[in-house]
């Protein structure tokens, strides 16, 4: 457990060419940004995530979502120091092991995996339901259909990439500007509701929403934006990454919680009565609000975000499954395919290693590991956080980086509130994922730590060393 919260030098692993292999920087501020909030898809958070809030917290879901914002800024300021300090395509893992030890870096890994393998396919499978509009699917088809499409687009050049998410992002933008526009056109209640504290309760009986239901609801708040984190993942791909990660990870906070959050300060001001608004369908107010071709519009913007979320989040994940076999995680064998990059500077065979298993995840039943996510997502944060709060100690002290103020106050009120919300996490999700990481464990005791000197090698970009 010593190599758990004692920092490791980044170390170059050994390859023929003496370096490790790099990815293209071909990005700036503008594309990166582009890049992020589509992985924070802000009107599938508003027509998916949202309704959940407002079916258990009611008038107090805005408030909530407010509040998860500003805690937001915390692992924000985070990771846009690490991200800095360690521009790497392995993200999360990459930042932890080098300042918090290499079996903490490993441990992230693992959860960040968990996270990448289920999540893409869980939102992909909610595209049927805004498509039925127009046509009528098989929510698993129409999910493994929006993975393979991802998955193609991954295989192309970032740059190209951006391009095509940005257009997606417009028309998602629209989407939530117009959910915006008409319920506040349409205010059956003033801004004093919003802290009103209350949600319909059966028997049409009205309930009221107490502070300790306002705590457990930032387990999804939190996450609302938490998107933002994919700079990072770009890191290797933005240009000047020392500047530009931290602009990319709070721009990306900022621009994000406005979209969301001022729809659902509409929605909850517009909603008819609280039991409408209670049960969060979103898209019923819409057309209620104007008619059934407006309503029309919006499902299919809400598609097309989902299908822009789904061709990000596979740029995203094979990039850490690249970094993890550059930095020769696994046998010899598989860390040379995983390792190599396409005609278009991609990393295509771990792009086809995430979107190909997510299309097949969409046929199995994830209600379960949808549960796993949220731990461990919740423990890959708090990691972070560990890390951010060791990241001025020995030679990184004097790294010239994007520095967070308020430090080290904001990642000690960061591990406080997530060692809290990962307590209100049920038992089985905590076990499931418990079992997980004590099987990750194994397999570093047994084959990573026994081979630490060729083995489990946090790299770094030869440009990006100081």
């Amino acid at each position: 457990m010593t190599d758990t919260l004692r920092p490791v030098d980044t170390a170059v692993p050994e390859a023929p060419d003496t370096s490790p292999t790099k990815l293209k920087r071909s990005i700036g501020v503008v594309g990166g940004t582009l890049l992020t909030l589509s992985c924070v898809t802000p009107a599938s958070t508003l027509f998916v995530v949202v309704p959940d809030l407002f079916g258990s917290l009611g008038t107090a879901t805005a408030l909530t979502i407010a509040i998860g914002s500003v805690l937001c800024i915390a692992v924000a300021f985070c990771y846009s120091e690490l991200g800095t300090l360690i521009p790497s395509a392995g993200g999360e893992y990459a930042m932890v092991s080098t300042m918090a030890g290499r079996l903490a870096g490993w441990l992230v890994f693992v959860l960040s995996l968990l996270v990448v393998m289920i999540v893409p396919p869980v939102i992909a499978m909610g595209t049927a339901d805004y498509l039925a509009p127009v046509v009528h699917l098989d929510p698993s088809i129409a999910g493994a259909g929006v993975m393979l499409l991802a998955t193609l687009a991954g295989l192309l050049d970032l740059r190209a990439n951006a391009w095509i998410t940005g257009i997606f992002l417009v028309l998602e933008v629209i989407a939530a500007a117009v959910v915006a526009v008409l319920g506040f056109a349409h205010s059956e209640r003033g801004v004093g509701s919003l802290v009103s504290m209350q949600v319909a309760g059966s028997g049409g009986h009205t309930d009221t929403v107490t502070a300790m239901l306002v705590v457990s609801g930032l387990a999804i708040a939190l996450f609302v934006t938490q998107g933002f984190s994919t700079a990072v993942y770009l890191s290797e791909e933005l240009e000047n990454p020392r500047r530009n990660v931290a602009r990319t990870v709070l721009a990306t906070l900022a621009i994000s919680t406005v979209i969301i959050l001022v729809p659902v300060v509409a929605i909850t001001m517009g909603a008819s009565d609280l039991s409408e608004l209670t049960g969060g369908d979103i898209s019923s107010m819409v057309t209620a609000w104007s008619n059934s071709a407006v309503g029309t519009f919006v499902s299919l913007c809400v598609a097309l975000a989902i299908i822009n979320a789904g061709i990000v989040m596979v740029i995203q994940n094979s990039r850490v499954l690249f970094a993890s076999a550059r930095d020769k995680a696994w046998p010899t064998p598989v860390n040379n395919v995983f390792a190599k990059l396409g005609r278009f500077g991609s990393p295509w065979v771990a792009t086809l290693a995430v979107g190909v298993p997510g299309a097949l995840l969409c046929f199995v039943n994830l209600d379960t590991l949808y549960g796993v996510t949220g731990v461990s997502v919740t423990g890959m944060y708090l990691l972070v956080a560990v890390a951010a709060l060791l990241s001025r100690r020995g030679s990184h002290k004097h790294t010239h980086a994007w520095r967070m103020p308020l430090w080290p106050a904001m990642p000690v009120l960061l591990i406080a509130v997530l060692a809290y919300i990962l307590s209100r996490q049920e038992v089985t999700y905590l076990l499931w994922t418990g079992g997980i990481t004590a099987a990750a464990t194994l397999y570093w005791a047994l084959y990573l730590r026994p081979r630490k000197a060729t083995r489990w090698l946090v790299s770094l970009p030869d440009d990006e060393r100081l």
